[in-house]
């Protein structure tokens, strides 16, 4: 009888060991962290005459905002129609170029 007890007793401890571990509960090793999204690359143009203006809209009925020369660079956000929009570098942002006068 007291035999019967001690297994009983023994076999209850190792239960709750199995209960109380980690892979009881079906858990893992942590997983290594995911590598953080990358931003898909920008489209970066370049202006290629002098004097070039640049709007606040995709059209010459829009006001001229300013005027930049070769060599500048635009991060490009958006198209409509024939008009880039985006931020020029070091320089206002959401701007409008006419593509004849942009490399990109």
């Amino acid at each position: 009888m007291i035999k019967k007890m001690l297994l009983t007793a023994a076999a209850l401890v190792a239960g709750l060991g199995l209960v109380a571990s980690p892979s009881a509960y079906g858990a893992q090793s942590p997983l290594p962290a995911a590598p953080a999204a990358q931003a898909a690359p920008q489209l970066v143009c370049t202006v290629n005459d002098n004097g070039v203006n640049f709007r606040g809209g995709p059209g010459t009925d829009y006001p001229v905002l300013g005027t930049v020369n070769r060599g500048q660079n635009i991060n490009a956000r958006g198209r409509q129609g024939n008009w880039l929009m985006g931020d020029l570098w070091g320089g206002p942002t959401g701007v409008w170029i006419h593509v004849a006068y942009l490399n990109c």
